[in-house]
This record gives structure tokens, C-alpha cells and sequence, in this order.
């Protein structure tokens, strides 16, 4: 390549950042940039640390289980591919102190526990947080424990073989688990203490678990060696798996938050579009120059490409030090909102602002080199340009496809990424012929007012300017629609996703769970609470099942290979019966047992679970398949469909069931839920007891003293300290999606910047106008406040339009909420892009009204 070639660019963009057009593309192109890779940094950043802080709550990000000791081989690879180990071990066993026993569960924990977090705990002075477990010779008991047993701090408890000091009350373990694999009391001891208490024997039913803490780099080299686990019947775990609650909001937030990377990424399209429109424009002019002077196509070509990609280049690299620079800042401002400790930012982000840069530049410039290379040298003479060249639809078409990939790394969707990609080109041409309608009936609105007021003419005359340049006024009406519709999507996805997660954890959801409650206590039981607690779940009978078939063949040979760890398979389940449909549960498949669609049943209502003393019904009758009702989800991952066969033992007891219809659930409410429901008539002969929730206020809290006494055999399980974990992760996803839509609408007012900068000598041109024929200060103000009013009014509703529909069709397909209609947004997007369009565009005109008619007149080139 000459050195021509590079000097010439030099010289020229050196030249160029002195000129209008090209500081307004320059300064779009650094504010886009900043904007996406500020959203970039701190997107990476809260992502890792949210499901860091989520890998808390399960006690580490990766967590392995299974009934024998884990090998010397697996922690070795897994301690070389970067991760640090944890071991934990749980089991039931008899606790004694004096005459007083208690059937409790044992968690034995390391020297190296927790990986985060810290368990609070009363040592006897008061609750402190503890980022450790008890030392050898020591155990920690929860406070049902301590009370059922009558223990002081300080007295010793017998475990097996062993006698340990009891040294701490524990209100809240650091992994504390919402699930019911353990109903009993909790103690937690020193693994140094396990083999002494002489209860690891063979037969026993003990859980060996392995906890990894490590970078997400790690997961990544593991995944095969997982996948081998999996298959071997090693249970694996992570937070979107064994946390459905906190799952699917760190899924609906990762979708919002991709969400408002593609938009950043649009909304820097749009603002260089609209900056480097008056850059070509004006080029085609020193093209033809250049061509008199005997340059050819190519270096024309060559020339201006060097200074675009030196123009792209550097803004690309100022805005992504901003952007490192802002998310240092915003971190630093909300640090005492967010309390985790978040990893350094990653390369990545800075990589994606250079990359947005380019293609941004190449899909919006490459249609413009195609056209300075057939500037003829008589374009000098001749000020019309040139037609755009058939050639220039498939550069277009290339970058249509550059950015296309753009919008697949922001949103790490490729259906999403394509459909918006030929979704937006398709619906391209229909919003311009939309545009050209409501221009066309403001403008007709406007030109019918009457009246001699100073505001009335001003509109009237704002009008018909905007009706000579209507070519022009379409392209920027097209231009803030698009960006309005953007900001008003990302808001109202905001406000509905916030509005959905604070309805998932209302202020009265149950705190308590009470399980093992016997049938003779069933009545008893359910008078002591009822008059004492503001909301209470149905009486659940439930009943324990193992899997032992699917379609005739042993479950782990049926079901696909990532399956076969599930722990479906593994345990028993938990089984109930059911006439209706529970609340919360919805039929996707198939039937319900009586072959119609039932009513759920509400959460309040009670469950007719007693024995039935009337005949069995035609459902259990041997031989027969027990019809029943699947959860959808692990359905899907045992690879069940409407019409398997399923067996499994209870009670010693073989029974047969058939499939009859699918459910989804609400996992979300903190409701006792069931994966599989069968029909009444068939369990109520085996051995069963009941599950109910509940709320407790704080002013009731002797209750459970009261419960604990007269029911020593029920479980009462304390979610408290879950929800509040719940809660807490919850609030930061809502804090991030805050600061994500302050991020999005700046971006968005970096668009309208450009996009009136680069309109500016137009209008110089004709407030010059207005002042030669008499027309003062007070009145071009007026005019043109009123004219760029007026394009925020059309533009504001042309964006509520297009928000209404784009947030309809996300809340189906991506984000899983239920459409609704906005119509404050009718009202206020229209008005409020008057008034900012208005606002801004009087602030950017300032200048011009102080200008000599002379000097805006001499604009008339540029115009």
C-alpha cells in the first residue's frame, strides 16, 4: 500500500475533526462505544458475581455427590484444572444428652468450609458471622435441636461413639439449602471427628459431597470430565439446577441484561448513521477533486477506508477506557448497594467495543466507499450525486451480517440475533412508509391550527419547514422513533420484570414448612396453627417412592446420559394424591385424571388426603397402569413423553403407572410442590404423613416452642434465612436492571446529539433566512423549538408503537412473562419526546441564533 495513500488519510482526518459533521460522528462513535462497553464491563462483572454470591446458597460452583468417598484421581484433576475442594459429609444418626435422644442430621464440614459466605452463629456472645465450621472436639446445633434436647452452651452431646462439646447455636448455615433432603434437627461437627463417632459403617445411608469453588474457565475444562460423572451416576450440581427459585430470576436477569446490550449495540448504529450521513455527504465533493487530480477508484477507495478505520480506531479505543473507566466509577458510587465482591473486568468487554466500532463503520461507511468510487471527475460541475450502486446492497449485506453477529455476543441468543437481523431489515421498509404517514398527518394537524398567538404561528411555520426538508425530517423521525422505541422497551421490560419478581417473594410468603405431621395428628396439629398464622397452604399428604423402571427397562438405561445422575433416580420421591389441580400447577400435555381441565386448587384450600374407607378405584386395581401427573421439567430431562410407563416401589410394593398428562409449576412460590401426583384411590394404604407451609409472623414466634412440645415427631423447617438469601440476591439483579436502563437512556441522548449536530447546518441556513426577512431572536427560538417538537411528538408515537409490539413478542419468546398493555406509555412517550427533542434541540441551536445571517447563510454549501 503507498505511502501516498497513508498520508493523504492522515492529513485528511486530521483536516476533517476540525469540520462539524465529522466531530459529531467522532464524538457519537466514542459515546457508543463508551456506552456498550461500560454495559460490557459491568454486565461481566455483576454476572460473575451474582452467580458467585448464587454459588453461596449451594456451597460452592460445582458441587459433586454420591454415596462413597470421592477418589484421589478426581480431586487431583479437578485441583489442576483450578479449583479448591471442600469436602462435606451428611448423615442421620441418634443425638443423646443425658436421658433425652432425638433422631438429627450431621453435616461434617472441613477446615477449608465455607467457600463463601459465613454461617451465623451465637457462640455466647451474641450472633456473629463465622466464615468457618467447628473445630475438632466441637459441634454447632440449630436452635430446634437446642430446645428439644434443653442444652446449654457448653454441655456435651454424644454422636456415636463420641462425646462433643456443643459450643454454638446456629441460625444460619453459609450454603444453607431450601430443599427437604434433611427434615430432622442439624448439628454440624468437624470432619477430623467423623471416623471417631464410628457411624461411617457399610449400609449406612450416608451422602459424601464435594464442593469446588473455581473461575468459570475451570467449569469450561471440566465439563467433559462432568459429563463422564454424570453417566457413573455421580450427582452433579450448580446453581441453575439445584436452585430453582434463585435460577430463573439470575435467567429472566441475564436476558434483560443481554437485552440491553443489544440495545446499546442499536443505538450505536443509529448514532453514527445519522453522524456520518453529512461526513459522505460532503466527501463525495473532495472525491471528485481527487479524481481531477488523477487518483483512481481504488485509491479513493483505499484513502477513505484508512481514514475511516483511523477515525474508528481511536474513538473505539477512547470510549472503551470511558467505559472501563465509568464501571470503575459506578462500582465505586454503589458499593453500598452491592456488598458482594465482584471479580476484575475481563478483555472481553474491550474487544467487543473495538469490534462494535468497525462494524458498526463498515456497514454504515461501506455503501459510501462503493459511492466515492464512481464519483466521476465532472461531479465537480455537477452537485447531484451519484445513484448508489447495485454493488453496495451486498456490502450492505455483509454488514448486515457483521452486526448481525454483534447482536448474537450481546444478547448470546443466535435465534434472537437472527430474527432481529432480518426481522429489522424487513421491517425496514414498512417503518418508512409508517414515518412518511404520521409526518405527513402531524404536519396536516399543524397546518390547521389558527389563531395569530407567537406559539401558533411558530408550529405553523415549524411545520412547513419540516414539510420542504420531509425526505430528511423521515430519516430523523426513523432515527428517534427507533431510539425512543428502544429506551421505552428497555423500561417497560424493566418495570414488568420488577413487578414479576417482587410478586415471586410477596412479604406473606410461607417462612415455615412442617413436614412428618401424622395422620392421627393431622386435625390437632391443623387447629393449633390455623388461628395463630396469616397464611397457610393446603394439608399435603405425601408418601416416599423410588423409581425402579421406565418403559420396562432400569431407569438409568433409559434415560439420556446427562440424565443418569439425576437425583430423580437416585432417591426416593416424593409422591402425593390429588382430585384437582393444585394452585400454581398448569396442565401442558395430556389430561387430568378426570379427562377434563380442572380448576387449580386455591392455595388456601385444604386437600381431602384421608384414607378413603369407600372401594378402590378402577385406577389401582392390579394390573392395571396407575394413571399420573409428571412435572414438565423432569420430564424433559428424563426424556419422558405422554403415554410411559413408569414402576415404582412403595412400601415394598411394586406399582405400575402410565403418564396421563404433563404440568408445569410454580417453583418460585416457596409452596410445597410435587414432581409426580397421582390420582386418589391408589396411596392411601401406605404408610403416609403430611406437608403443609405457612407464614409466622414475628409476634408469634412462641409458636414453634408451643409445636416443638406437643408435636415432638413433626419437622418444622425455618426458610427464613433462605428467603431472606433470596431476597437479598434478588435486590441486587433489580439494583443492576436500575443502573442498565440510567446506561441505555444516555446512550439513547447520545443518538439524538448526533443526529440534531448533524442536521445543524440546515437549519442555520434557514434561521439566516429568517433574519434577513425581519424575523427576530424571540421568534426563530420559537420556530424552532416548535419544529423539533414536533418531530418528538411523531417520533414518540411512532416508538410507543413499536414498543408495544417488540415487548409483547419478548415477553413470550425470551422472557417468559405475560403481555400486557401500556397505556401510559401512549401518553408519555409522545409528550416526553416532544419536550426532549424540543429541549435539546433548542440548546444545540443557541448558537446559531447568535450567529450573523452572513455566516449562516455562507453555510448554504454544507446545507
Amino acid at each position: 500500500m503507498s505511502s501516498v495513500n497513508w498520508r493523504l488519510a492522515a492529513r485528511s482526518l486530521k483536516r476533517d475533526l476540525r469540520a462539524s459533521d465529522v466531530r459529531a460522528l467522532f464524538i457519537a462513535l466514542v459515546l457508543a462505544v463508551a456506552a456498550s462497553t461500560m454495559i460490557a464491563f459491568f454486565l461481566d462483572r455483576l454476572e460473575r458475581g451474582l452467580e458467585r454470591q448464587a454459588g453461596q446458597m449451594m456451597g460452592g460452583d460445582l458441587v459433586l455427590e454420591q454415596r462413597e468417598p470421592f477418589d484421589d484421581a478426581l480431586r487431583e484433576t479437578l485441583e489442576r484444572a483450578g479449583f479448591s475442594l471442600s469436602d462435606q459429609v451428611d448423615l442421620v444418626s441418634m443425638i443423646s444428652q443425658g436421658e433425652r435422644f432425638q433422631p438429627a442430621s450431621l453435616k461434617a464440614v472441613d477446615e477449608i468450609y465455607p467457600h463463601y459466605g459465613a454461617t451465623r452463629v451465637d457462640r455466647g456472645n451474641g450472633t456473629e458471622e463465622v466464615p468457618a465450621g467447628p473445630a475438632a472436639g466441637e459441634a454447632w446445633v440449630d436452635p430446634r435441636l437446642f430446645e428439644l434436647l434443653a442444652l446449654e452452651l457448653g454441655d456435651r452431646v454424644q454422636v456415636g461413639e463420641l462425646s462433643l462439646a456443643v459450643t454454638g447455636i446456629v441460625e444460619r448455615e453459609a450454603d444453607q439449602s431450601a430443599g427437604f433432603s434433611s427434615f430432622n434437627p442439624r448439628l454440624m461437627l468437624n470432619t477430623q471427628d467423623l471416623e471417631a463417632t464410628n457411624l461411617l459403617q457399610p449400609g449406612s445411608r450416608i451422602e459424601f459431597e464435594l464442593l469446588a469453588a473455581g473461575p468459570p474457565a475451570a467449569l469450561e475444562r471440566v465439563q467433559p470430565l462432568l459429563d463422564e460423572l454424570r453417566e457413573a451416576g455421580v450427582e452433579v450440581r450448580d446453581v441453575r439446577v439445584d436452585r430453582p427459585q434463585l435460577g430463573n430470576a439470575l435467567s429472566r436477569a441475564e436476558s434483560y441484561l443481554g437485552l440491553a446490550g443489544l440495545v446499546a449495540v442499536l443505538l450505536a448504529g443509529v448514532a453514527v448513521a445519522m453522524s456520518t450521513r453529512r461526513y459522505v455527504e460532503r466527501h463525495l465533493d473532495t472525491a471528485a477533486l481527487l479524481r481531477c487530480f488523477g487518483a483512481s477508484q481504488a485509491q479513493l477507495v483505499t484513502i477513505f477506508a484508512l481514514q475511516l478505520v483511523g477515525l474508528a480506531l481511536i474513538a473505539s479505543l477512547l470510549g472503551a477506557l470511558l467505559g472501563l473507566l465509568g464501571q470503575a466509577v459506578l462500582l465505586w458510587l454503589l458499593a453500598q448497594f452491592l456488598p458482594l465482591t465482584l471479580p476484575p473486568p475481563g478483555i472481553m468487554p474491550l474487544g467487543l467495543g473495538v469490534l462494535t466500532a468497525l462494524a458498526v463503520l463498515v456497514g454504515f461507511a461501506g455503501p459510501a466507499l462503493l459511492r466515492i468510487k464512481q464519483v466521476s471527475a465532472l461531479k465537480v460541475l455537477r452537485r447531484e450525486l451519484d445513484p448508489l450502486p447495485p454493488a453496495a446492497w451486498l456490502v450492505v449485506g455483509v454488514a448486515g451480517a457483521v452486526f448481525g453477529g454483534l447482536l448474537w455476543l450481546y444478547s448470546g441468543s443466535l435465534p434472537l440475533a437472527a430474527g432481529l437481523l432480518l426481522g429489522g431489515g424487513a421491517l425496514l421498509g414498512v417503518l418508512w412508509a409508517a414515518s412518511a404517514l404520521v409526518l405527513s398527518l402531524v404536519l396536516k394537524t399543524v397546518a390547521k391550527l389558527s389563531g395569530a398567538t407567537p406559539w401558533s404561528q411558530a408550529f405553523r411555520l415549524g411545520g412547513r419547514q419540516l414539510a420542504r426538508r420531509k425526505q430528511a425530517g423521515m430519516g430523523q423521525l426513523l432515527a428517534f422513533s427507533v431510539t425512543f422505541f428502544a429506551m421505552a422497551m428497555i423500561a417497560l421490560v424493566r418495570g414488568d420484570l420488577l413487578t414479576t419478581w417482587q410478586d415471586q417473594l410477596p412479604d406473606e410468603t410461607p417462612n415455615y414448612f412442617a413436614i412428618n405431621i401424622q395422620p392421627s395428628e393431622r386435625d390437632a396439629f391443623d387447629a393449633a396453627i390455623t388461628p395463630r398464622v396469616d397464611t397457610q397452604s393446603a394439608l399435603y399428604p405425601m408418601v416416599r417412592g423410588r423409581i425402579t423402571a421406565i418403559n420396562g427397562a432400569p431407569p438409568r438405561e433409559f434415560v439420556p446420559v446427562e440424565a443418569r445422575g439425576d437425583g430423580a433416580l437416585r432417591r426416593e420421591l416424593n409422591l402425593t394424591w390429588q382430585a384437582t389441580l393444585p394452585e400454581g400447577n398448569e396442565v401442558v400435555a395430556g389430561q387430568w385424571f378426570d379427562g377434563q381441565t380442572s380448576e387449580p386448587q386455591g392455595f388456601m384450600n385444604e386437600v381431602d388426603a384421608r384414607p378413603a374407607s369407600a372401594a378402590v378405584p378402577d385406577t389401582a386395581v392390579p394390573g392395571t397402569a396407575v394413571p399420573i401427573s409428571v412435572e414438565q421439567g423432569l420430564a424433559e430431562r428424563l426424556g419422558l413423553t405422554l403415554g410411559d410407563t413408569l414402576a415404582f416401589s412403595i412400601g415394598g410394593e411394586t406399582i405400575d403407572t402410565r403418564i396421563e398428562s404433563l404440568r408445569s409449576l410454580n417453583w418460585d412460590s416457596f409452596k410445597p410442590n410435587f414432581f409426580v401426583i397421582f390420582p386418589p384411590g391408589v396411596l392411601e394404604s401406605f404408610g403416609h404423613s403430611y406437608i403443609t407451609a405457612f407464614y409466622l409472623p414475628e409476634r408469634e414466634q412462641d409458636l414453634i416452642t408451643q409445636l416443638v412440645r406437643d408435636f415432638p415427631g413433626v419437622s418444622l423447617l425455618n426458610v427464613d434465612a433462605i428467603l431472606g438469601q433470596v431476597r437479598e440476591v434478588l435486590g441486587q439483579v433489580t439494583r443492576a436492571v436500575e443502573l442498565i436502563l440510567l446506561l441505555v437512556l444516555l446512550a439513547g441522548v447520545s443518538v439524538l446529539y448526533a443526529a440534531l449536530t448533524a442536521s445543524r447546518p440546515v437549519r442555520a441556513h434557514e434561521s439566516g433566512l429568517l433574519r434577513v426577512f425581519g424575523a427576530g431572536n424571540a421568534m426563530i427560538s420559537r420556530v424552532q423549538g416548535a419544529e423539533y417538537a414536533l418531530l418528538g411528538l411523531a417520533s414518540g408515537l411512532m416508538g410507543a408503537f413499536l414498543a408495544e409490539i417488540a415487548s409483547a413478542a419478548l415477553y413470550l419468546f425470551w422472557l417468559d412473562l405475560t403481555p400486557r398493555l401500556h397505556l401510559t406509555l401512549w401518553l408519555v412517550l409522545p409528550l416526553g419526546g416532544a419536550a426532549l427533542i424540543g429541549l435539546i434541540g433548542h440548546a444545540l441551536s443557541h448558537s446559531l441564533r447568535r450567529q450573523a445571517p452572513a455566516a449562516s447563510l455562507g453555510l448554504i454549501g454544507e446545507a
